[in-house]
């Protein structure tokens, strides 16, 4: 049996740092960062999370449901990925039509899709587990080197803000992803590489054949 423990207690390190950055922009900003309850914007967002964050956030649902509540929820997530899919296949062909990247990208930020985590009482039921670009909505964010805010904010186009660059975040994401790959001597050498989906990260099995082990090497691992 693999041993994620250690790769998720490095995630956390970095889902701390996001929830300080977050708090100390709350703090410096108040009339600016107005996330709060019933404040469900983000989980309208259309976004893909790393290998590690998928692990975790797929431990976490593990762990916390059970019974007709997990088949509803996974049910709800297959309904979202279909969306999802769709939306990236029109997004591929638009790329193959000749559209540019940047332009693909700001069109897919347009994008709403719920989350399958949002319940009927517009609460996350994995809250404590959500990922951290859902940790960072509502700041200033660089992201492909182009600056967005929740429209929602207080915070003004043309205005100067301190920013947060959430792809050194992920960046250090990716890293992590690949040395759990490396570390459990994976055959996918670019599984570390892999982007997906809330609603994937719900559904996929993270079995010793998802994560590429033979059987052999999972149990000289222990």
């Amino acid at each position: 049996m693999i041993d994620l423990q250690p790769f998720f207690e490095r995630y956390l390190h970095w889902v701390k740092a996001a929830d300080q950055l977050f708090e100390k922009m709350k703090g410096d900003y108040p009339d600016k960062v107005r996330c709060g309850i019933k404040c469900v914007d983000c989980c309208y967002a259309v976004f893909d999370i790393p290998l590690i964050e998928a692990l975790y956030l797929n431990y976490r649902f593990n762990l916390g449901f059970k019974g007709k509540a997990k088949y509803d929820k996974i049910e709800k997530a297959n309904q979202i990925d279909r969306k999802l899919h769709k939306l990236k296949r029109e997004a591929y062909k638009a790329f193959e039509g000749g559209m540019e990247e940047g332009e693909i990208l700001l069109d897919m930020a347009k994008k709403k899709v719920r989350c399958p985590l949002l319940n009927d009482e517009d609460a996350c039921d994995l809250y404590d587990a959500r990922p951290i670009t859902c940790r960072l909505y509502g700041i200033p964010l660089s992201i492909g080197g182009v600056g967005r805010t929740c429209g929602l904010s207080g915070f003004q186009q043309g205005e100067s803000y301190p920013t947060v660059h959430l792809d050194i975040i992920h960046h250090k994401l990716y890293e992590l992803s690949n040395d759990l790959v490396a570390s459990i001597r994976s055959r996918h050498t670019k599984m570390g590489d892999i982007l997906m989906p809330v609603s994937m990260a719900l559904l996929t099995d993270f079995n010793e054949e998802y994560l590429g082990i033979s059987q052999e090497d999972d149990d000289q691992q222990g």
